[in-house]
């Protein structure tokens, strides 16, 4: 039993004195697992690094069994983002994520590539952190969680949203979500527009996700990742620093 694919590589943990076993997000076979013979040698090292694209191939004598991974680097996305703690937190909060709350073995082509996309343009400039909240909530679509957000849930109408409903996940009005407001999650603008977020919107955006994230977390017996609480700390303090500094 063998193949080979595109992967995202995920994590990995030492397996014995040389070995490493490697998860790797993989185009066409989903997050899966595999023993990487002399993964902690200084040649594969660099290779086995979080958001690194990679050529994998799998063998195992039995498809149920673990295997082992021959692995070669196509994109060294980790080093590329050394100097930007920004957009290296959030790269690995995004593989993180895609570590515990993707099932092993099932394809998620979709999540996959917009995935891959999102790590090709974090080292372009920060309109990334805008794609980044919209792949959360793809990852929350393909998990079966999806947000509606076009119409309020209440009255039908597409103007004016500013709330989300934490029971339903669907948008509501301004007007028909008065009354429940303290019960509410915001809505940010750049969600329901497609404009240019401000930070106070990424915020909002990040907070959005991240509860219904939680709820997918919970449903499956475990915990949101520590990686993405850092990389929204490591946010909040970068743009923090640079707002006090223009004012």
């Amino acid at each position: 039993m063998d193949w080979t694919d595109e992967g995202i590589f995920l994590s990995s943990r030492k397996y014995g004195e040389t070995a490493s076993i490697a998860t790797i997000f993989t185009c066409c076979h989903g997050r899966h697992a595999g023993l990487v013979r002399g993964g902690v040698s200084r040649r594969l090292k660099p290779v086995l690094q979080t958001g690194n694209i990679v050529q994998c191939a799998w063998r195992a004598r039995l498809e149920e069994n673990l295997g082992s991974y021959t692995i070669e680097l196509s994109r060294a996305n980790a080093g590329a983002l050394m100097d930007s703690p920004v957009a290296l937190s959030g790269m690995i909060s995004a593989c993180a994520l895609s570590d515990v709350l993707l099932p092993e073995r099932e394809p998620y082509p979709d999540v996959f590539h917009s995935l891959q996309n999102l790590l090709n343009i974090m080292a372009q400039d920060n309109s990334w952190l805008a794609e980044y909240v919209r792949w959360e909530l793809e990852l929350l679509k393909e998990l079966g969680f999806g947000l509606s957000l076009k119409s309020c849930a209440a009255t039908g109408q597409t103007r004016n949203l500013v709330w989300v409903s934490p029971k339903t996940g669907r948008a509501v009005s301004d007007e028909a979500g008065a009354p429940y407001a303290d019960r509410m999650l915001a809505l940010p603008k750049f969600l329901v527009c497609e404009n240019s977020p401000s930070v106070e919107e990424l915020h909002t955006g990040l907070a959005l996700t991240g509860y219904f994230l939680g709820r997918v977390a919970e449903i499956n017996g475990c915990k949101l990742p520590l990686a993405r609480d850092q990389f929204i700390d490591i946010f909040s303090r970068k743009y923090t620093t640079c707002c006090a500094k223009d004012a």
